[in-house]
């Protein structure tokens, strides 16, 4: 079973000269997997939790382009970590089965998010404790 040690910052090569900076981001070369979806979120509050959920199939890489949020994971066996996502160039790659909260949202946050799978509404579990179930279960096998 995947958890949160498989769960990893992630610095990309920064790229500039004084006309500014360039961050490139490659599916199977900066990433563990090939992008098939992308979405950003913008215009969260400081006190809005975001995400609250796990997946069965999807991978995500979070990388706050502008401003700052934080994510919490949780790997339902009573272990959490939380990442700092402060500078554009840095990210935090997070498996599948991980349980994920974003927050702390700076008001000119803008946080990408890169996926390995096109959204499917049947693959994301949303009780945690249907969450903790499935873990426990997997973690029995």
């Amino acid at each position: 079973m995947i958890g949160l040690s498989q769960v990893q910052m992630v610095e990309f090569p920064l790229h500039g000269d004084e006309r500014g900076r360039l961050v490139v981001v490659e599916g199977m070369k900066d990433i563990p997997f090939d992008i098939k979806r992308l979405f950003y979120i913008y215009g969260s509050d400081k006190d809005v939790v975001r995400g609250t959920h796990a997946n069965r199939k999807s991978e995500f890489v979070l990388i706050n382009v502008a401003g700052t949020s934080k994510v919490k994971v949780k790997d339902g066996l009573g272990n959490e970590k939380v990442f700092d996502l402060d500078r554009p160039n840095i990210g935090v790659y997070l498996p599948t089965l991980v349980w994920k909260d974003m927050y702390d949202f700076s008001a000119d946050s803008v946080l990408l998010v890169l996926s390995n799978e096109p959204y499917d509404a049947t693959e994301y579990i949303r009780d945690y404790d249907e969450f903790c179930r499935i873990v426990s279960e997997q973690k029995g096998e």
